[in-house]
């Protein structure tokens, strides 16, 4: 997995939470279901990547 990579799927991750946190706060369901959605997206692509590097190796 390349640096930047892996620089995007935490960004993405930490927005989800960023944006999880705002939904709460605000009482907002869909901003909340976004965020987690986000953050689900971010582990998956980290998984595919990690995945990735076991068959380089």
């Amino acid at each position: 997995m390349a640096f930047d990579d892996k620089v995007d799927n935490k960004a993405e991750e930490l927005g989800g939470k960023a944006k999880e946190g705002v939904g709460k706060a605000t009482d907002d369901e869909r901003l909340e279901a976004e965020g987690k959605a986000d953050q689900k997206s971010s582990k998956l692509k980290q998984a595919g990547e990690n995945i990735k590097d076991v068959f380089k190796s």
